[in-house]
């Protein structure tokens, strides 16, 4: 018997720049997470609304796990290398040093955050001007997307920061410029959030009407003029610099980035689902969502032929799947919400101490808690009388009205952990309901989906997932790897090195399933009239508004 010579395993790694932390995780060819390490970041909220970051400690972050990660990995075997990150605007002068994004001049905090909506101003001009590109962020622009906030810039900080300015980047495009030295945009930043558009490329015509006329002048150098579909490689790979910071061989390839939330996207909408009786099983994808559910939560839906939702981002033109158009809906800060309602309540310290006494979550106590008051009933079924709108931050879709404030109807006098878990459920239940919302005006406009497939932090919760089945009525599928945001990074490095012929090929072998929660149709009912309180609710938030705006 003559052994045959084993094939070297190849690894990826992929680099995810989160909201509050950095992750890293080395991946295998069969999407399979060998190693993972995450590190925090910070953030400044020096006013209301004002969310700003340091583009130097992020990248230190990113340095830092991806060492952990490599550690003790034969670096000959390390293939690519893929980032994704939220899409903050990183500013920088024209040595590429940091500047200051906020009138204290602390040069440091070169980074506007996503969630930022210092811009509202700004916006509603934009929005007033109907231009034509409004039509591919769903006819309204969010607060979160570039443009505003290039404008704020100019309007506040004109001499320190927008006449020092050399560029302005998506934070994934920065990460991938520190990476290689190489300016090039991705295909999915500037589609999605600073109105490039796949066939006609930047419109002249919308940043001179909107008063950012600058850009155009130097050939949009600022905010890119070279751009690359995600997973593309970029430049000639890590530089020396780059590559003795991440504790890998200079060369490796690097990819053009993606996003967060389409990484997760591509981490999990592609998997093979043969043998589980979904019915998206010899379905096009075309019949799947992914929902990336974080800090914020992300609807991504993708379609042969472009197809506009109003108040739902895109259609963007190989934005996530190359050849296919995406749609993005989402809503803003929802498992930040679930904190705030969690952690401001009178009830949580004991929810705390008595969490940290059985050596659960403070999730897995509320859970277990909730399981022991609902008696007969099905756990969803103790919110009849209490409702909450989940629009804290503002509605991104379908609605898109930053005004929307949160609402919770039934409170009574009581204060204590039964109380807490109610407000809990309602809670998780209000953003169920408003994910069924983003879904059924994704398909009166022409989206045909019929499986939810999850994935992020939220994910990982199991009343979330159930409360999303049983409120949408679709089997939810959860990817073996929990960390799929990351694994859709790491897909992007796995194109780069040439190691898969598409995307499409990676997403199919390196997605993989883990376990599908089916919906409860016997719950139906309740929750088609949960929904119906639910659409009530905004409408009288609406009413009460007029009759208050006209005193």
């Amino acid at each position: 018997m003559h052994s045959k010579k084993q094939t070297p395993v190849k690894y990826y790694v992929g680099i995810d720049v989160g909201s509050a932390s950095v992750r890293a995780a080395l991946v295998d060819g069969f999407g399979t997470v060998v190693a993972h390490a995450d590190q925090p970041i910070q953030i400044w909220e020096p006013q209301p609304d004002h969310y700003e970051q340091s583009s130097a400690d992020i990248w230190a972050a990113c340095c830092s796990v991806t060492k952990k990660v490599v550690c003790g990995v034969d670096a000959s075997h390390i293939r690519g290398v893929g980032f994704d990150a939220t899409c903050s605007l990183v500013v920088v002068d024209k040595q590429f040093q940091p500047l200051a994004v906020n009138h204290e001049g602390q040069n440091h905090r070169n980074v506007i955050m996503w969630m930022d909506h210092r811009a509202v101003s700004q916006v509603e001009r934009i929005n007033a001007t109907q231009h034509r590109v409004l039509n591919y962020v769903g006819g309204v622009m969010s607060v979160e997307m570039q443009p505003p906030k290039l404008l704020w810039i100019k309007e506040n900080l004109q001499e320190s920061c927008w006449e020092k300015a050399g560029y302005f980047f998506d934070l994934p495009d920065f990460l991938s410029w520190k990476a290689t030295g190489v300016t090039a945009r991705s295909l999915c930043t500037v589609v999605c959030k600073w109105t490039y558009t796949s066939d006609g490329g930047w419109d002249d015509s919308f940043w001179k009407m909107i008063g950012l006329e600058d850009l155009v002048k130097d050939k949009y150098e600022k905010i890119g003029n070279h751009v690359l579909s995600p997973g593309e490689s970029v430049g000639k790979g890590l530089t020396p610099e780059a590559a003795k910071d991440l504790g890998l061989p200079e060369g490796i390839a690097v990819a053009a980035s993606l996003i967060d939330a389409h990484a997760g996207g591509l981490g999990v909408i592609g998997a093979d689902v043969k043998g589980h009786n979904l019915p998206c099983e010899n379905q096009p994808i075309t019949s799947r969502v992914a929902m990336i559910c974080g800090t914020s939560s992300c609807h991504m839906g993708v379609s042969e032929t472009p197809i506009f939702v109003p108040g739902v981002w895109g259609p963007y033109f190989s934005a996530m799947v190359p050849g296919l158009w995406l749609n993005e809906g989402g809503q803003s800060a929802t498992g930040k919400l679930i904190d705030h309602v969690i952690r401001d309540h009178v009830a949580f310290p004991e929810l705390q101490s008595k969490a940290a006494a059985s050596a659960h979550s403070i999730y897995t106590y509320l859970n277990s808690h909730l399981d022991l008051i609902k008696k007969s009933l099905p756990v969803g079924f103790l919110t009849v009388d209490l409702h909450v709108w989940p629009d804290f931050h503002g509605n991104r879709s379908p609605l898109t009205d930053l005004t929307l404030k949160g609402m919770v109807v039934g409170l009574t006098l009581s204060r204590g952990l039964d109380e807490l878990a109610l407000i809990y459920l309602a809670t998780i239940q209000a953003i169920a309901l408003g994910t069924r919302h983003i879904l059924e005006t994704m398909q009166a406009a022409g989206h045909h989906i019929n499986t939810l497939f999850l994935c992020g932090g939220l994910s990982k919760n199991p009343l979330f997932v159930q409360m999303h089945a049983d409120i949408t009525g679709k089997p939810v599928v959860l990817s073996k790897e929990v960390e799929s945001v990351l694994v859709g990074a790491a897909i992007l490095g796995a194109c780069a090195s040439g190691d898969f012929a598409s995307i499409q090929e990676a997403m199919a072998k390196m997605g993989k399933i883990g376990r599908v929660v089916q919906p409860n149709h016997e719950h139906k009912r309740f929750y088609d009239k949960k929904y119906k309180v639910f659409l009530k609710l905004v409408e009288h938030q609406r009413e009460y508004r007029s009759i208050m705006n006209s005193f």
